[in-house]
């Protein structure tokens, strides 16, 4: 029988800024043990499914999706070697976002601040995606869907409609990502943001200050929280990183091996 297991146990292995994290996904795993029956998550970053997988270890299957293939956020379904999945188990909902692209532009901080403000939880919808046309899709919880469609009509100064469409009508992304690297002397949010663009130390850290930098889609004005694998980093008016991997050099120092996802120029 599978013993329930101790979130103190793996506080070594993560940052401290991560134990509610360890804390709250130990307890989904004791849930799990306890209900024997499937669990499904929210929509959670690449660090988190990581943190959730190092605790569930092979004690129990976890399949992830986010509404396509490759999707950065996704739900993590919780469940026993046994069980055979659908997609429809994710519970995700893909909305249109209609506007009037003849007059209008939008971005994806403007529909990502409007979502983060529309009194959800961050975790409620997963991607925002586009294509060269300007069109604008993002998934959701399908049980908070109708929501979203009802609350939402503005976005910036465009007057929108979100509409429930078929995931089979997901527009084609295109992944225009270029693989980097970088050497940095610690793993310290300024001092990774400093190697990866370049700037000087002191000025990644007003970055930061200003509130110009998210970590994992939060806004954060701590310089020394540590940067971990799997982290999203999104750096205003550079782009957006994903950490893939972190090794030792023969200097002591980290090499990062990276995603970047270049801003747009305006």
């Amino acid at each position: 029988m599978i013993q329930k297991r101790q979130a103190s146990s793996f506080y070594q292995h993560f940052d401290y800024e991560e134990r509610p994290e360890v804390d709250y996904y130990t307890g989904l795993f004791n849930r799990f043990i306890y209900q024997q029956e499937p669990i499904l998550t929210d929509f959670l970053n690449p660090r988190q499914i990581y943190i959730l997988k190092e605790i569930v270890g092979s004690y129990a299957q976890i399949y992830q999706y986010g509404g396509y293939k490759d999707a950065e956020k996704q739900r993590a379904l919780l469940c026993g070697w046994d069980y055979s999945y659908d997609l429809n188990d994710f519970k995700i909902q893909l909305l249109q976002i209609e506007y009037n692209k003849k007059w209008d532009r939008l971005n994806h901080s403007q529909i990502l601040g409007v979502l983060a403000n529309s009194g959800v939880e961050l975790n409620s919808f997963g991607d925002i995606i586009n294509d060269d046309q300007g069109n604008w899709q993002v998934f959701v919880k399908s049980d908070l869907a109708d929501f979203f469609v009802d609350q939402i009509d503005r976005i910036g100064r465009s007057h929108v409609k979100l509409k429930k469409i078929s995931s089979k009508n997901v527009l084609m992304m295109t992944d225009d990502s270029v693989q980097k690297s970088a050497i940095t002397i610690a793993l310290r949010l300024d001092a990774v943001v400093s190697s990866i663009t370049n700037m000087s130390r002191s000025q990644a850290k007003e970055e930061i200050k200003n509130g110009n930098i998210k970590l994992n889609w939060h806004e954060t004005q701590e310089s020394n929280i540590i940067v971990n694998v799997y982290d999203i980093l999104s750096i205003r008016h550079f782009g957006r990183i994903k950490i893939e991997k972190i090794s030792h050099t023969s200097k002591g120092k980290y090499r990062l091996e990276f995603k970047v996802w270049q801003a747009k120029k305006r």
